[in-house]
């Protein structure tokens, strides 16, 4: 089994690494700006989409993922101040604004997002070397 390394620089590399994180589970305590770096980082359990294929459960990986020249960050529908707060990772998506800067949202399940005002896109998305069997493969119901 091979350890994820991605780097997404645009628009369509961000729609690959959201596919990768879809359903993943994150800590509230494990998301944070770096604000001198200019970072924001979140550590997640993400479910293994790969491995799901023809298996009722699939694995569960830890992964690191972050994003550079980011200028602001707002989060709404959580409580960022609560470290024991848990989010379901639904997608991430850019909108730009003016050329290369945009915003980053980052979805969560039950209507919670992170905005992330950058100056251009860039974001890393890596496996930690973790993998266990998943209790569960994620469903959702569609409208």
């Amino acid at each position: 089994m091979t350890d994820l390394k991605l780097i997404a620089l645009d628009a369509e590399d961000l729609d690959v690494l959201s596919a990768h994180v879809q359903d993943a589970v994150v800590r509230v305590a494990d998301m944070g700006y770096a604000r001198a770096d200019r970072r924001f980082a979140l550590l997640m359990n993400r479910y293994d989409w790969e491995t799901a294929k023809g298996r009722d459960k699939g694995l569960r990986k830890r992964a690191a993922l972050h994003f550079d020249a980011v200028q602001s960050v707002v989060t709404n529908g959580f409580d960022p101040a609560s470290p024991e707060g848990v989010l379901n990772l639904l997608a991430l998506t850019f909108h730009p604004v003016d050329g290369p800067a945009g915003i980053i949202e980052l979805s969560f399940a039950g209507g919670g997002t992170v905005r992330l005002g950058v100056e251009c896109l860039e974001a890393r998305l890596a496996d930690l070397g973790a993998a266990w069997a998943a209790s569960a493969k994620p469903a959702h119901v569609l409208d």
